[in-house]
């Protein structure tokens, strides 16, 4: 029997229902199986319709349908660009051969249908979902540098209209609970459990049994009126502007989004099937280029091998672990946004501080963000309550009894670090995890005050904890891997994304994000317009310029780490730390300009307290050459790629020094935790896009340059010769 992935079964009614079920894999995916049994069920469709009443289309998966097949997307090249159109051709003529089938077709959802998954249920005329709260709606192709290329575009305009399907579905790529979804317009009705989904869906055939798409009605008017509407036509020239102003000024690196709204707009003035034909050259032109290909595997392949546990010890070994008490040293900036998160996990939290008020501020950070989530309906206030009485502020380290997590969040101060850490030890079990949130002090150090280093590993946060995915994981020299299983299970925990790194100064993300901040202050200290330097950031992809983002840390830390660092450097006889142009720059700053940052109000840019922020108007004074006021098209360029370049150097100096463990935790640290431009993928993900020979080529003229930051390490070099990449 030929193997299918769609179950066909037909009632007394005369109602079909397709029950979408691969059985080769957990999740239905358009992979080839797929393409081969929709086809040949549309041509039984075709040939029984006349003793058919209508058709439900569902799944026998927990999700609905998954999507696209990565798998496959992923290798398509350029010169598949021919054939993967001819696939994605046929996948939308079995869909519209499903709509126009003269029959009432009903998508019962019993889980997330994104992207692909919901190209099938748009395809139908109706579409009941089940009140799931684990369930998804959306198109989020070009979070992933595509677009809907299965006639989502094409169907999404025709049913909400340019603008609102632009700006609510395409172009955000929103992944909506059932709610919003049905308030969005793109599912019609919910349904409590499935048998009642079911029920709705064979009541709704029975009673429409002439159902038509709107768009195949005599007399369709897109919602908003076309292109050539008047009122509509006003708009259309601001839509472009809006977009590059969005990405700002790095449109060329995220194609999609461009493409997404030219396919919609050009779909708009023609026929609907002549629109599946702009939709699915454009869906083309970016599956078959590089940018997509960075982004799938970055948010899909690695994030899904981090995820689901490929930094992490074996589950035999260490079966999965929850945290029930977590002791947080230190009520600060911080400490304070751990509580909140763990809280918010269920996990009973003690926060401690020196000072009983401090304590107290800590927790009340977690009631103002509790509160806030209760005003925007996210929340009861109920449920807030118990959030909120899970966390206990004191000075007491007695109350860390029972605790199987302490995580200390005070100064970077080895000493100070090392009291707290003896401090709690001694009020907890012996099974207890030691974490420290440092963000630069080596984890081998830190642990010397630990009664057992084994039970010692890094949990090195970003701020805001709140919103920001990351968390590092570092490995000292004796951490276990027990300490690990259960450090990476509480990350997972607390909904963050976990990545393993080994021990060393500054570990993986620190150090690699100092490059970027202080590459941005040598091209200062040349002389090159600062205005200019943040905009190549920008352009380059970076979410903040440099220069403000060493403003958020303060200059006077970065200078107490550097000095720290030539003193560590000293005292264990290593050679002191390479002359960088832009030390004296940050020192100017502070003793002679006296503008530590943003705390203060006064950095490299100013911060009017009634306005947004702007460059110090002095600096132009004090740095920038008349010759470099102006960067050139290539010079400007050049800036770009040298603040990503110094970056993906670091990062594969890190990966040869086994810093980093994998390709998978460098990638998507880099983009989560330090903002590596998206696009690239992450930075060893970028030096593949370049290409390793000619990415050591560049750095090496970008070496002879502007100084030895730049040569690229031995792993290149012998990657570019052997032809490999980083997988």
């Amino acid at each position: 029997m030929t193997q299918t992935a769609i179950r066909w079964e037909k009632d007394a009614d005369n109602i079909v229902t397709l029950t979408l079920d691969d059985p080769t894999s957990s999740a239905n995916t358009m992979n080839e199986l797929y393409t081969r049994s929709m086809a040949d069920t549309v041509a039984r469709l075709q040939a029984e319709k006349a003793d058919i009443k209508g058709v439900i289309v569902t799944s026998a998966k927990k999700t609905f349908f998954a999507g696209g097949d990565l798998k496959t997307l992923i290798q398509a090249g350029p010169e598949h660009a021919a054939q993967f159109e001819a696939g994605v051709t046929e996948i939308k003529r079995q869909l519209r051969v499903l709509e126009t089938l003269g029959k009432p077709v009903v998508a019962a959802l019993n889980g997330t249908a994104l992207g692909g998954g919901l190209e099938i249920a748009l395809a139908c005329h109706r579409r009941i979902a089940l009140n799931n709260p684990k369930a998804e709606f959306g198109l989020p192709e070009v979070s992933l540098g595509l677009l809907p290329g299965g006639g989502g575009v094409t169907r999404i305009i025709r049913m909400l209209g340019i603008q609102n399907g632009l700006m609510n579905v395409l172009m955000q790529g929103q992944r909506m609970k059932p709610a919003k979804a049905l308030s969005a317009g793109i599912i019609d009705e919910i349904a409590e459990t499935p048998e009642e989904m079911i029920a709705k869906a064979r009541a709704w055939i029975l009673a429409n049994p002439a159902a038509q798409q709107a768009w195949d009605v005599k007399g369709y008017k897109m919602p908003g009126g076309t292109p050539s509407t008047p009122a509509l036509a006003m708009n259309l020239p601001a839509f472009p502007s809006n977009l590059r102003k969005q990405l700002k000024g790095a449109q060329d690196n995220y194609p999609a989004p461009k493409a997404i709204m030219c396919a919609a707009v050009e779909g708009a003035q023609v026929d609907f099937d002549s629109a599946l034909k702009i939709e699915g050259r454009y869906f083309t032109k970016l599956a078959v280029g590089k940018h997509s290909k960075n982004m799938i595997k970055a948010f899909f392949f690695d994030l899904q091998k981090i995820n689901g546990g490929g930094s992490r010890p074996s589950k035999t070994t260490y079966p999965e672990w929850k945290s029930k008490k977590v002791g947080i040293l230190g009520a600060g900036m911080m400490g304070q946004g751990i509580a909140y998160v763990s809280a918010m996990s269920g996990i009973e939290v003690v926060l401690i501080d020196a000072a009983q008020e401090a304590a107290e501020r800590g927790k009340a950070y977690t009631q103002k963000l509790l509160e806030k989530r209760v005003s925007k309906g996210q929340m009861t206030k109920e449920a807030a309550a118990e959030k909120l009485a899970l966390i206990t502020p004191t000075t007491d380290y007695s109350l860390l009894a029972g605790a199987d997590l302490v995580i200390e969040a005070v100064f970077e101060d080895r000493k100070i670090k090392a009291d707290v850490t003896k401090r709690a030890e001694a009020a907890c079990g012996a099974e207890l995890v030691m974490a420290s949130n440092t963000s630069t002090l080596p984890i081998t150090g830190l642990a010397e005050a630990s009664r057992n280093a084994k039970n010692y590993i890094g949990l090195h946060f970003f701020s805001p904890v709140d919103k920001m995915p990351l968390v590092e994981i570092i490995m000292g020299k004796e951490t276990g891997d027990e300490a690990l299983a259960k450090a990476f299970d509480y990350v997972l925990q607390i909904k963050k994304t976990p990545i393993v790194v080994n021990d060393s100064r500054g570990f993986f993300t620190s150090r690699v994000f100092g490059t970027f901040c202080m590459e941005g202050v040598n091209m200062l200290a040349e002389g090159w317009n600062p205005i200019s330097i943040e905009q190549a950031a920008a352009q380059a992809g970076m979410p903040v310029g440099p220069l403000a983002v060493l403003d958020e840390v303060n200059l006077e830390l970065t200078r107490k780490v550097r000095l720290q660092t030539e003193k560590d450097l000293a005292a264990e006889g290593l050679p002191p730390l390479p002359v960088d142009a832009a030390v004296p720059v940050i020192d100017k700053m502070l003793n002679e300009f006296k503008r530590p940052g943003k705390k203060d109000g006064a950095g490299f840019y100013e911060y009017p307290a009634d306005g947004k922020k702007f460059i110090w108007p002095e600096l132009f004074k004090a740095f920038m050459k008349a010759d470099k006021a102006q960067p050139s098209p290539a010079d400007f360029a050049e800036l770009q790629e040298r603040l990503l370049y110094r970056q993906s150097i670091e990062a594969a100096r890190c990966y040869e020094e086994g810093v980093l463990r994998s390709v998978a935790d460098a990638n998507i640290g880099s983009i989560f935790g330090i903002g590596m431009a998206p696009w690239t993928g992450g930075q060893l993900q970028y030096i593949n896009f370049i290409g390793v020979k000619e990415f050591v080529r560049r750095a090496d003229e970008l070496a002879a340059k502007h100084g030895a930051r730049f040569t690229p390490p031995k792993l290149l070099r012998d990657m570019a010769e052997k032809g490999e990449t980083f997988q």
